[in-house]
């Protein structure tokens, strides 16, 4: 695909190429011919009501959502463990148990890896732009966690090169490490694209670096609440950027068209 202009296009990971969210709730509630998910373990091996275990998962989803991790004071195995801990003793009440919030989480862990998953039609997709375009994966997150979700979708193949926030000095929507990404490509900012679903740290990003364009994935298609940051794209679907990029593309003949007959009349 040869772009007037655009050079390199920067993914985001989760809940843009992968649905990293639907991942987590197959962990919790999804039910195997073994109790391999949180809730059916809970029930069948320690005895849990459903509504008791359901509710320890929805404390740890809740807890997920604030996170706040700094990898100087505890590494983040420590802290979602903890974040189990306190929902078994929040809902169950009595002695922390510290075991069985490692056992929930390991559980977890092991059963959202398995349901990560680059689509098939997401890596054709990945296979054709990447014949005239560079791609990189522009990741928020701590580095162990965010690595081990790239090696379970085995996306690695269809990337220049991959870069995880929590490995970075900052992360989106930093300026700098759009910037740092640019170095990595050889690229400027004004010749790239970025594309995440997130309006806040992709999007913002974006628009702090200078980048060309910025493609918001908004699967509800639902209006924000807050018109800032505004995306110069939106899409609902992430097979949907091809299309834009034709757009661009189309956007950019007809002003170097208009340039030139403006050129000619002088």
């Amino acid at each position: 695909m040869g772009l007037h202009g655009v050079k390199a296009v920067f993914f985001d990971l989760d809940n843009t190429l992968i649905d990293t969210a639907a991942a987590g709730r197959r962990a919790i509630e999804e039910r195997a011919p073994r109790p391999l998910q949180v809730i059916s373990a809970l029930q069948s091996k320690h005895h849990y009501g459903e509504g008791e275990a359901r509710a320890v998962c929805d404390k740890v989803q809740a807890k997920l959502l604030k996170e706040c991790h700094d990898p100087a004071k505890m590494c983040i195995t420590d802290l979602r463990i903890s974040h189990w801990e306190e929902a078994i003793q929040e809902t169950i009440g009595g002695e922390a148990n510290r075991d069985l919030a490692a056992e929930c989480y390991y559980l977890w862990k092991t059963t959202r890896l398995q349901h990560l998953t680059l689509a098939e039609d997401t890596r054709a997709m990945l296979t054709e732009l990447r014949k005239g375009l560079r791609l990189l994966l522009l990741t928020n997150g701590e580095r162990q966690t965010q690595r081990e979700k790239i090696e379970a979708c085995a996306c690695q193949p269809y990337f220049d090169a991959i870069v995880v926030g929590g490995e970075q000095k900052e992360e989106k929507p930093a300026a700098s490490i759009f910037h740092y990404c640019c170095d990595l490509l050889g690229v400027q900012p004004a010749e790239c694209v970025m594309v995440g679903d997130s309006l806040d740290t992709d999007i913002q990003g974006g628009l702090n670096a200078g980048l060309k364009a910025t493609v918001w994935l908004n699967k509800a298609m639902t209006a924000p609440v807050d018109t800032s940051p505004v995306p110069h794209y939106i899409i609902s679907s992430v097979l949907d950027l091809p299309a834009v990029l034709q757009k661009m593309e189309h956007n950019a003949n007809a002003k170097l068209e208009t340039d030139h007959m403006a050129g000619s009349n002088e």
